[in-house]
């Protein structure tokens, strides 16, 4: 089965330049750092030891932000390196001015771009975020008897169906895994399923505060301005959402004449088409790159820049949560409930079942299907009792799955 999988990877590779030539007039590959997924590197493996993280994108990069932070202080660890597999997210690295994590984009999982890759940066040990299961580089990691750690792991029904179709190569990648920690029971279950059982509990490493204070100040000319009226933010939201958001703005406006309606995109390249949708209803629109700080007469606030949720999620009494409207699962809540925000959502929200029905326990999230039901249920005042709770359940996290993966490193650095 392993054969057969790298000969369907060796088919896509025919297509990938083609595949390449789109992604980057799309601007969703880095024009000079694209070749880092054939494992051509464009920087260097410094002497000493390194602990290398994978995640998929956004997401998962922001979940291990306390993380990185910690280890970069680590003596004994010489270098970082942290792969992702998406232009957005190589921004989040970025903008934290680490010493000595580097970012590569993940190689694609070729048996020859994978050993090319192990080969160069040779990593201690492994750590992959969430759902990151690749078969060729968990077969080579074993190979080369690195530890391999599958951290806040994540399974949903819809992904163990498709690996159990397949169950015997499954298991036999499952189990290159050294140990996995499930985010949830529902992944531990499938974990169990698949049949792999070298599992620990450490809980949602998302629940865990990722920011600094320095990346939550918004212009005070335009803080000022929010103060002035009566804000709430639709966050992350998907195609047909903000048409979505912009009807229930209507509806709340005749309550509230000074609303002010704030939408961040999950996707800012959509941006263009999302004023043009929403200047079909006769909103008065702002983008929040232009930096205007006279918000008269604004309707909607679109945030068309890049890692400044937060921001607008500390002011937010409400926030909407997308994909969840359209059918993608949801987006993650806790950020903005943290903050003390009310979370709303659309019936979808199945990437964080867990995460709804603790929120639901709360008190402090309510599931909607139209612009109407949204728009009654905004409201402006936070609930900072809540939101101490959340951040009180992520120290405990954070605090368990540093000391585990001390544990961990520490004991194969002392095999080296």
């Amino acid at each position: 089965m392993f054969f057969i999988y790298q000969i369907i990877i060796s088919l896509i590779l025919i297509l990938s330049p083609l595949i390449l030539i789109y992604r980057i007039f799309k601007n969703k590959e880095d024009k000079r750092r694209f070749k880092e997924k054939i494992s051509i590197p464009t920087k260097i493996r410094s002497n000493g030891r390194l602990i290398w993280f994978h995640g998929a994108s956004v997401g998962e990069l922001i979940s291990i932000i306390p993380l990185l932070k910690k280890y970069e202080k680590e003596k004994s660890i010489h270098q970082i390196l942290v792969t992702s597999s998406t232009l957005s997210s190589s921004k989040v690295i970025k903008k934290f001015n680490f010493k000595k994590i580097i970012h590569q984009f993940y190689p694609i999982d070729h048996i020859i771009f994978v050993n090319k890759f192990l080969n160069y940066w040779r990593p201690s040990t492994a750590i992959f975020i969430d759902s990151e299961i690749w078969p060729c580089m968990f077969k080579k990691i074993n190979d080369k008897n690195i530890p391999l750690l599958l951290l806040n792991a994540r399974l949903t029904k819809k992904s163990i169906n498709k690996w159990m179709k397949v169950k015997n190569f499954s298991k036999s990648i499952f189990n290159k895994i050294s140990i996995a920690y499930p985010q949830n029971l529902e992944t531990k279950l499938y974990l169990k399923k698949i049949g792999f059982n070298k599992i620990k509990n450490l809980g949602n490493l998302k629940f865990a505060e990722n920011y600094d204070d320095k990346f939550l100040k918004l212009n005070e000319k335009l803080k000022l301005e929010f103060i002035k009226k009566k804000v709430w933010v639709a966050s992350s939201t998907h195609y047909n959402e903000e048409i979505f958001c912009a009807k229930a703005h209507m509806a709340l406006k005749k309550k509230f004449k000074n609303l002010l309606t704030i939408i961040i995109p999950r996707h800012i390249d959509r941006v263009g088409e999302i004023v043009s949708d929403l200047k079909k209803f006769n909103l008065n629109i702002s983008l929040h790159s232009l930096k205007k700080t006279n918000l008269n007469n604004i309707d909607i606030y679109i945030v068309d820049t890049f890692g400044e949720t937060k921001k607008f999620h500390k002011i937010a009494k409400s926030v909407f949560l997308g994909g969840s409207v359209v059918k993608r699962g949801g987006q993650n809540p806790l950020e903005a409930a943290r903050f003390g925000s009310r979370i709303i959502h659309g019936p979808n929200t199945q990437n964080f079942t867990d995460i709804y029905k603790l929120l639901r326990s709360f008190n402090v999230s309510k599931k909607i299907t139209t612009p109407e039901q949204l728009a009654s249920s905004i409201i402006f005042k936070k609930n900072k009792k809540i939101g101490l709770k959340l951040r009180n359940i992520g120290k405990k996290v954070l605090k368990d799955t540093i000391k585990e993966l001390d544990n961990q490193i520490n004991n194969e650095f002392k095999k080296t």
